[in-house]
């Protein structure tokens, strides 16, 4: 059982884009401020097309925070479009005379949900499938996911990301552990001003821009992967018990949900086919605090739970499905073959869809860490989530019951034996 839950309601060129956020306990302080700073990250990125231009997304909060704090009620969102005035008449929630309507789109563009979606909904005109298809839609899934990350922040936990591989470039090709590369603050610095593709090797990042010039003078568009990392996770978040409360499977179904994306992986993901378990599974030494490991190959979950280690999710995302080139189609009218619809587009999207990750990973850490601790109010979830800090803290040769803070001997199990007069 799921503690959040987001709704999602908008199309790509209506009036605007809507979003509500229901589970977040009462008393959490939101700063908008940072949630309009992630929306404007959604849209920052070398090769992105006109539309991110046009708008200059800000969340209007109309329900569930008061005086800068949850209320315990859902929160409800809205991203005005600014391009609405362009397509009021194309997008019009009244009715319109036939004569007046655009020329329905009737050629599906291979790789988008065009046909499949005309099909399903049985329309004439592709325009009724593409609007809400559409990456825009992302926009209050980040703004949604922008509170959650600062409840997680509260709870101690960090997530981030960055650009990795683009077409057959990839960042530090030569490293065995690439994430060992990247500077402690280069997240911050990304938040603040991000480099045009957000990737943490230079060299790497100037030879995918080339990348991106040569597809875009060719009509083309290229795709490549992201990475999100998540830091500071309590030990056992999530759930060994139910294939669908697993954190592993949450997380992965949440990323795989983001549009283009058509592959996801959790620590080594696919690279654990060809290695045996002496290299794949991570020791667990002594550290401070607590357990600590020697690599990080599982990706900071082992059995559907969070292991302490950082959280690491990699994301394929494909090439752009419209091209100024496009491919072969079937018109949906008459059955001849043409040439697919050219919506506006982006050549690249990688560095805009990685921060789309963060925020579905935030979405799902905040979940899962809601549904593991509970608590009506942020005071109550923050209380919960020391008390499990404080028992991860390390094998001491010690055990603590549960609902209590008391130490018990290495003779635990004798101590706790009953004594003569008392019920077992």
């Amino acid at each position: 059982m799921t503690r959040l839950r987001l709704l999602t309601a908008g199309e790509s060129h209506g009036p605007g884009m809507t979003g509500i956020l229901e589970g977040l306990p009462a008393g959490m302080p939101v700063d908008l401020d940072e949630v309009d700073h992630d929306l404007w990250r959604r849209q920052q990125g070398y090769g992105s097309g006109l539309r991110q231009q046009i708008e200059t997304d800000a969340a209007q909060v109309t329900a569930g925070i008061r005086y800068g704090k949850t209320l315990g009620s859902p929160v409800a969102l809205y991203i005005p479009n600014k391009d609405w005035e362009k397509w009021s008449k194309r997008m019009s929630v009244k009715p319109v005379p036939v004569d007046d309507q655009p020329k329905p789109i009737v050629m599906a563009r291979p790789g988008h949900a065009d046909l499949a979606g005309a099909i399903k909904y049985d329309t004439d005109d592709i325009r009724d499938v593409l609007e809400r298809a559409s990456a825009r839609s992302t926009a209050p899934r980040v703004a949604a996911g922008a509170i959650c990350r600062q409840l997680l922040a509260l709870c101690g936990v960090t997530i981030w990301s960055f650009a990795d591989q683009m077409g057959e470039i990839r960042a530090f090709p030569d490293a065995i552990d690439p994430m060992m590369k990247i500077s402690g603050d280069w997240w911050k610095a990304d938040r603040i001003e991000p480099s045009p593709l957000r990737c943490p090797d230079p060299e790497a990042e100037k030879r995918m821009m080339a990348l991106v010039d040569d597809c875009k003078e060719k009509g083309d568009t290229i795709g490549g992967s992201f990475v999100v990392v998540a830091e500071g996770m309590p030990i056992g978040v999530g759930s060994n018990a139910e294939w669908d409360t697993r954190l592993d499977a949450q997380l992965a179904g949440a990323v795989m949900g983001i549009q283009a994306v058509k592959g996801v992986e959790i620590g080594l993901g696919f690279g654990v086919v060809e290695r045996r378990g002496t290299a794949v599974h991570d020791e667990v030494i002594p550290g401070e605090p607590g357990w600590q490991r020697r690599t990080n190959r599982a990706g900071g979950t082992e059995g559907g739970m969070s292991n302490g280690a950082p959280i690491v999710v990699r994301a394929a995302v494909k090439p752009v499905a419209t091209l100024l080139k496009p491919l072969d189609s079937v018109n949906l009218l008459t059955g001849e073959s043409e040439r697919a619809h050219i919506e506006r587009s982006d050549v690249a999207i990688l560095p805009r869809a990685a921060v789309v990750g963060e925020m579905m990973v935030a979405f799902v850490l905040a979940d899962a860490i809601l549904s593991t601790f509970g608590g009506d109010t942020i005071g109550d979830l923050l209380a919960a989530v020391k008390r499990r800090r404080e028992r991860s803290e390390g094998p001491r040769g010690i055990r603590r019951p549960l609902g209590t803070g008391d130490i018990l001997p290495d003779n635990a199990a004798d101590a706790a034996k009953p004594v003569d007069g008392m019920d077992a």
